[in-house]
């Protein structure tokens, strides 16, 4: 599929909002029983500022309706969370490099599902250079305990308490688990929202590699993953 032409400066937040509805459909069923259970975090909890949303209309819908799509950044936003191994770490330490951002929990079933995929996604991507970066909404020493236990190799951030801000960053509520996939240049080409399964992740990781190659642009690009997604979501109900 061939590019035609660059996007307006509102174009990048309209692509990202068409995206995110599609991706929010197709999260499994019962995902949003999955809401923090943390206790509020203390007072002197660090916070993010949220990069707004470009040209972003007001979004209503009904009462009873699905919930209205993130606002999500255009750009990877400036976080800073302490990792498992002690030091404080942003997510632009792995610009120059594809991201998946995982938002995850200790306590959470689809979260800890998701882990051998990103294990594995980390592994076979070696050549693409993709790193995984978790970020844990959850206890220190239980992301600890569970990093070691299976044997997560992937940068672990922990956020006790940062990790809500992070999380606002993105235009989210507390729900788990929920994925951002960045470009190397930081650029964020897709979230999805639920538990995230291989063929989800293959199909949007194959695009973030065609952008970092110069072979499609980000609106043509985040076309073909809604495009994918849909189809996707109809198989796996035939099934």
């Amino acid at each position: 599929m061939s590019d035609q032409g660059a996007a307006t400066p509102r174009q990048p937040w309209i692509g990202l909002l068409a995206l995110a509805t599609v991706l929010l459909a197709s999260a499994a069923v019962g995902f949003f029983a999955y809401r923090l259970l943390l206790p509020p975090p203390p007072a002197h909890t660090v916070t993010v500022p949220v990069q707004p949303a470009l040209g972003a209309p007001d979004i209503t819908v009904p009462a009873e309706g699905p919930p209205p799509p993130p606002k999500v950044p255009v750009e990877l936003p400036d976080i800073r969370l302490p990792g498992t191994d002690g030091v404080v770490h942003n997510l632009a330490d792995w610009k120059g490099r594809p991201l998946v951002v995982n938002f995850w929990a200790t306590w959470c079933e689809p979260c800890r599902r998701e882990i051998p995929l990103l294990k594995a996604l980390r592994r076979e991507r070696v050549a693409d250079r993709l790193e995984i970066v978790g970020i844990a909404v959850d206890y220190p020493d239980e992301v600890r305990k569970y990093a070691r236990a299976h044997a997560i190799d992937y940068p672990v951030l922990i956020g006790d308490e940062g990790g809500l801000a992070a999380v606002s960053a993105f235009g989210m509520e507390t729900v788990l688990p929920f994925s951002v996939f960045a470009d190397r240049e930081g650029r964020v080409v897709a979230l999805k929202i639920g538990e995230l399964h291989q063929d989800e992740a293959e199909l949007i990781l194959d695009r973030v590699r065609e952008v970092d190659a110069g072979k499609l642009t980000l609106p043509v690009a985040r076309e073909q993953i809604s495009d994918g997604v849909r189809r996707l979501r109809t198989a796996h109900v035939a099934e």
